[in-house]
């Protein structure tokens, strides 16, 4: 686990609202646009905000975790400045969102080394299998609203 709010001290980071929570996603990924929708109606708070790793945000704060933005395979949720990844990024917005969210849940009967698996085969296929969008490009202004760019 990483320290609480430790992209504050990243130099590299740019400095952003960061008293809510933010899923960083690819915004050319067709995957990534559907979640980032689900994002966009399952979070009752309304408060969860959308940043493209193709954005100078969204690429600084993947390179502080370790991730590399070139290759945006992974899926990264920060909550109370805890950084979560991959398939526990998407449990974890589920409980948090409650509701049908919770559903996500259902993941953790699957053994974690299975869901890791799971997670990177569907992260490089997920051009082939489900092809491009551009999450940016959605014409919903409280979704646009959500986003950082």
């Amino acid at each position: 686990m990483t320290k609480q709010f430790s992209f504050r001290e990243d130099p590299h980071v740019p400095k952003f609202e960061d008293h809510a929570p933010v899923a960083v996603m690819d915004a050319q990924c067709a995957v990534c646009s559907w979640g980032a929708m689900m994002i966009h109606r399952l979070d009752r708070s309304k408060t969860v905000r959308i940043c493209p790793i193709q954005t100078p945000l969204g690429a600084a704060l993947l390179r502080h975790y370790g991730l590399s933005p070139d290759d945006p395979s992974s899926w990264l949720f920060i909550d109370d400045g805890i950084a979560h990844i991959d398939f526990e990024a998407v449990v974890h917005a589920g409980r948090r969102f409650g509701g049908w969210g919770r559903l996500c849940t259902l993941l953790l009967i699957v053994p974690k080394p299975l869901r890791v698996w799971l997670y990177q085969c569907l992260a490089r296929n997920r051009y082939k299998v489900f092809g491009r969008a551009d999450m940016c490009a959605l014409p919903d202004a409280a979704f646009q609203q959500r986003l950082l760019q």
